[in-house]
């Protein structure tokens, strides 16, 4: 009989030869990652087609609303190069070994557990220069190696645009959710255009885009100001036939919230973009669990 060629059978699960063949073992990292993920109910991928859309902003005070609401929420920061997650969560811990193979995450206000680059780092000015392979080995072993516990929602913060750290997140955690951060601006959403793309050939799961800085809230009277105009994420979503899970306004006390190292959903008071980032906390909750 002619030897089997994939060109002519496409390894077809009825042809003998290719059904006999021994198939790849499965690496002790992989089964770590699926025994990692049999803890965590849902996972919520955070991107951006473009850098300066605030989406690492969204990611923890999403995660602190979703917190809020009752989940168990966990945080990952995949973004290698700029970590921005335990300097917005006003973590100043560095990560500890649970015993020779296991992390244990750092939590904050003991309820969201968070791991990221930055906090393995002795000096956090120090510039990681990693390329793609590296920073891949690196996510799968966040993933595989982290004692997350039982988590109901693990948000994963990734760089801006669609490189290694997606493939390797996408390709980890296949039935990830992805929520696209944008501005109104057209220079955000065509880079949020190419994004969608990436989603598309990767065939990943997009819940819905949110569109952060849309408008601004007179502090005096409460009017809305389009300052960088409003509405193109949504009218994006509409015309990608995506859903569109909310608009953040800009306010000024997100501003006083980076800088103070405090999520916003923490700081005292009512603001737009607090009440805002309860409305998409809401949303995601009964995508991920309509049971709750």
């Amino acid at each position: 009989m002619a030897e089997c060629s994939p060109s002519k059978c496409g390894k077809d699960s009825s042809c003998s030869t290719c059904s006999s063949s021994p198939k790849p073992l499965e690496t002790a990292q992989a089964r770590a990652i699926k025994k990692t993920l049999r803890s965590i109910r849902s996972t919520l991928f955070v991107m951006s087609g473009k850098g300066g859309v605030g989406k690492s902003a969204v990611t923890v005070n999403l995660a602190v609303a979703l917190a809020h609401e009752g989940l168990k929420v966990g945080v990952l920061d995949v973004d290698m190069h700029g970590p921005s997650i335990p300097s917005l969560f006003g973590i100043d811990d560095h990560l500890a070994p649970k015993d020779d193979e296991v992390l244990a995450p750092i939590y904050y206000r003991g309820e969201i557990a968070v791991i990221s680059m930055d906090s393995l780092l002795a000096n956090r000015d120090t510039a990681i220069i990693w390329r793609g392979p590296k920073k891949t080995v690196a996510i799968r072993q966040f993933i595989a190696s982290v004692a997350w516990g039982d988590l109901d929602v693990l948000l994963i913060d990734s760089p801006p645009g669609t490189g290694d750290e997606h493939l390797a997140v996408l390709q980890a955690i296949p039935d990830a959710q992805c929520l696209m951060v944008t501005t109104p601006q057209e220079i955000s959403l065509a880079d949020v255009r190419k994004a969608l793309h990436f989603l598309e050939r990767t065939h990943a799961n997009l819940m819905g885009i949110v569109e952060n800085m849309s408008g601004l809230s007179c502090p005096h009277c409460g009017a809305k100001i389009d300052l960088f105009s409003s509405g193109g994420g949504e009218k994006l979503a509409q015309s990608k036939n995506v859903p569109f899970l909310g608009r953040i306004p800009i306010d000024p006390v997100m501003l006083i919230a980076a800088d103070s190292r405090c999520p916003l959903m923490d700081m005292p008071g009512e603001f737009p973009a607090k009440k805002a980032f309860q409305q998409i906390a809401q949303t995601v909750k009964k995508e991920c669990f309509p049971d709750k």
